[in-house]
């Protein structure tokens, strides 16, 4: 190839175009900065992060004080109600000293001589006299014979005798669901107070059992049925099914305690809401055969799954004592119910030192309180 091609050929580095280094330049300036902006990316995504973190962090610390406000608040109101309940306590016990005060100072404040205390003396401390002979002649009633205070165990009939009061107030102490483990120091207490009252039971067997049963009659008390079962969608299921379970319910309680029981409560009262049926139709069957129900018009509030404080069971079962003539309280009779067993003598002893007020068992002359109207009016 000759000298003269060769130059045309050749290109020397000093006479590249201008346009090309500028775009080269260019380039390389755009990638500079697209490394450069890839670089800078996470680290802004990373700000953005913490931001957004931060944000909720505030927010949920935010709602957490609002919460810790509000059970601030929740807390400051139970303890104003506790210390309402308290107070009430308080203001009874305080009662119940200055009538033991006046019992004290009066000319019959002790046994006669050669007469021991009754079991029930203890507990009728701070009655007045006439309320603690009421008492007296209740717990003394199968020893001297009087026919007003019969109890179950003499008449046969499950019932304790027509006693016949003049106070104002009657209040009827009644357990449902019994017999249980608890049967007994409910017993205890009401003996130790001369309290009769009323067991509504279902058909719980096992000895221990029946053994409670036979006690409540031996006792005193009147024994009440609350069906066999106790299992509302096959007592309720229909009149057949409720007079079945009544059935076997009122034969398993004459075949242990030797009494036929005539009174009768619903499981969940004749007001309840579960049964479809109407409850008048299950009234009209208990006519039938001889039975009245019995609901209840004061409730201490242990029906539930969960303890009520004693306090309230007290305010519970005495507030509206004054509002009834007859009042028939709801308790339970259940080895789960602590709270009922602590909160029954301080029950007791208030009642009993209400005015003209007496505490009785359910007799054939106690007028029912019923929650429905199932009697045509003539």
């Amino acid at each position: 190839m000759s000298e003269r091609n060769m130059s045309k050929n050749h290109i020397s580095k000093d006479k590249i175009p201008t346009k090309d280094i500028q775009k080269n330049a260019v380039s390389k300036d755009r990638k500079q900065k697209a490394a450069k902006n890839g670089e800078e990316s996470p680290k802004k995504s990373g700000t953005a992060m913490y931001r957004i973190m931060a944000a909720l962090w505030m927010v949920l610390c935010a709602v957490l004080l609002v919460r810790i406000w509000s059970l601030n608040h929740t807390i400051e109101s139970l303890k104003d109600k506790i210390g309402n309940l308290t107070r009430i306590v308080m203001e009874q016990r305080d009662r119940l000293e200055k009538l033991a005060e006046t019992s004290d100072a009066g000319p019959d404040n002790s046994p006669g001589q050669g007469e021991k205390p009754g079991p029930g003396d203890a507990g009728r401390e701070g009655t007045e006299p006439h309320e603690r002979k009421q008492a007296e002649g209740q717990e003394n009633s199968l020893q001297d014979g009087n026919p007003q205070t019969d109890v179950a165990a003499a008449n046969g009939q499950g019932i304790a005798g027509t006693a016949k009061q003049d106070a104002a107030h009657k209040v009827y102490l009644t357990f449902d669901d019994g017999p249980s483990e608890s049967t007994q120091e409910i017993l205890d207490i009401l003996d130790r107070y001369g309290v009769k009252a009323t067991f509504f039971v279902v058909g719980r067997e096992g000895s221990q059992a029946e053994e409670n049963l036979r006690k409540i009659v031996e006792a005193g008390h009147t024994l009440g049925m609350h069906s066999y079962t106790h299992k509302y969608d096959e007592i309720y299921a229909s009149v057949e099914d409720f007079a079945a379970d009544f059935e076997k319910e009122q034969a398993y309680l004459l075949e242990v305690t030797g009494v036929e029981s005539t009174i009768y409560r619903f499981p969940g009262g004749s007001s309840n809401t579960v049964s479809e049926i109407d409850m008048r139709e299950f009234a009209e069957y208990l006519d039938s055969q001889g039975v009245r129900f019995f609901d209840w018009n004061i409730s201490s509030g242990d029906g539930g799954s969960f303890l009520v404080p004693v306090e309230m069971l007290i305010e519970n079962c005495t507030a509206a004592v004054k509002d009834h003539g007859t009042s028939v309280v709801l308790m339970h009779d259940a080895a789960g119910k602590t709270t009922t067993r602590e909160a029954l003598p301080i029950i007791i002893e208030t009642i009993q030192a209400m005015d003209d007020t007496v505490l009785l068992p359910i007799t054939d002359d106690t007028l029912p309180v019923q929650h429905i109207q199932w009697k045509e009016e003539k």
